[in-house]
């Protein structure tokens, strides 16, 4: 019993300061958004669910469950991830095909994007994002003296990965599909792709996301409420939630209204704890409140981006570029959305967001780049790697 006890101390022996960063960082956008969840949704919750506290309760407990799964999967050494990389891809898939191919599959918002199993609803959009985290570490590694080849290298790569996007676009979630694609392309160029191999996949892509876009009367009424001016010309409801996302903004002022005083999470505002929280946050909380989040995120990309710059391995750099695109972009986009600088695209904010399924597997991801950053020669993975190409791409060109 005693050998079989978790010790937490080990779990948070000295590490580096780049370990330290992300943990911080992480640490605080989850319980700031706890916070903001608990302000946000006690009048939807009560309406919803018959208790002010029901949505917060849930989120807290996917966070007492994901913080402990993070530091877990920060002692895990890299050649763990390259073994779970295809079965774990294997399974997401299969169960985001349950999500549009079988009644299992549950639409919210206009997406079939959820999956209803003994009453438990969940997103395997969320768990291919995982999974693709630890393929494209484990395939980079397999591919590393052919990644300046399109078609022996890059190809299988795209090909694999959007088959994986394709299945998530079937649900008709456009938002979670470009932050998929986001990570794909984003980490390929990271760990050094040239670019004129990834512009031809990028137009393609580009171009299937506006037929996409475009083919549905949802998403059209969407796109005519960002580019109007007002709701004069489109329908009122089309727009409803980023006017008054507009409006808990603007009434927040600098220094907010403070902390649950929000008017608009009053039935007024959809999603208010979920993929407009932002607007809450700048409502009770005010410009100053806006801008720590926003610094904190960027903070958060830094912590990112050193943990790259130290991995000495193709999946560490795979891996920690993937995880980095997909949190920041997502951040960026919910942001945008909120600020009218996108259309809506449905994406929650990254830690802070309600929603149980997107903590639990962003914090797991975040794991993933925390066992990069304890050990970033691969943490006992030399063996697995034992013969491999060099650790960059460059070397293979």
């Amino acid at each position: 019993m005693a050998a079989a006890r978790i010790r937490f101390g080990r779990v948070l022996r000295v590490e580096s300061g780049d370990f330290y960063l992300l943990l911080g960082t992480t640490l605080f956008l989850v319980v700031f958004g706890l916070v903001m969840v608990l302000s946000s949704s006690v009048v939807e919750s009560r309406i919803e669910d018959g208790g002010a506290f029901v949505q917060i309760g849930r989120q807290a407990a996917f966070a007492a469950v994901g913080v402990p799964v993070m530091l877990l999967a920060s002692r895990m050494p890299q050649r763990v991830w390259m073994l779970l990389a295809w079965p774990a891809m294997a399974v997401s898939c299969l169960m985001q095909l349950l999500v549009v191919a079988t009644p299992l599959g549950v639409e919210v918002g206009g997406n079939t994007n959820w999956i209803s199993i003994a009453g438990f609803q969940f997103q395997p959009s969320e768990m291919i994002k995982v999974s693709m985290v630890m393929w494209l570490g484990l395939i980079v590694t397999k591919k590393q003296a052919q990644l300046g080849d399109f078609v022996h290298g890059v190809l299988p790569i795209l090909l694999v990965g959007g088959g994986s996007i394709g299945l998530v676009l079937l649900g008709g979630d456009l938002g979670t599909v470009m932050i998929m694609g986001a990570m794909l392309i984003g980490a390929l160029f990271l760990v050094g792709i040239r670019i004129r191999l990834l512009i031809g996949p990028v137009l393609v892509a580009a171009l299937l996301f506006v037929i996409v876009a475009f083919s549905s009367e949802n998403r059209m009424k969407r796109i005519m409420s960002f580019v109007q001016e007002s709701c004069t010309k489109v329908d009122v409801d089309a727009c409803w939630q980023i006017q008054h996302g507009t409006f808990a903004l603007a009434n927040g002022g600098v220094f907010g209204v403070g902390l649950g005083n929000s008017a608009a999470k009053w039935s007024w505002l959809p999603a208010a704890a979920n993929d407009f929280i932002f607007a809450i946050i700048g409502e009770e909380l005010g410009l100053i409140g806006a801008i720590v989040v926003i610094a904190m995120f960027v903070l958060l990309a830094i912590a990112f981006a050193r943990v790259l710059r130290g991995a000495r391995t193709p999946f560490g750099k795979a891996a920690t570029a993937s995880v980095m695109v997909w949190v920041i972009v997502q951040a960026c986009v919910n942001i945008g959305v909120v600020l009218r600088v996108f259309p809506v695209l449905g994406v929650p904010l990254p830690l802070v967001s309600a929603g149980g399924t997107a903590l639990l597997t962003t914090l797991f991801a975040i794991g993933i780049v925390l066992s990069v950053a304890r050990n970033p020669d691969g943490g006992g993975s030399g063996r697995w790697l034992r013969g491999s190409v060099p650790a960059t791409a460059g070397a293979a060109r």
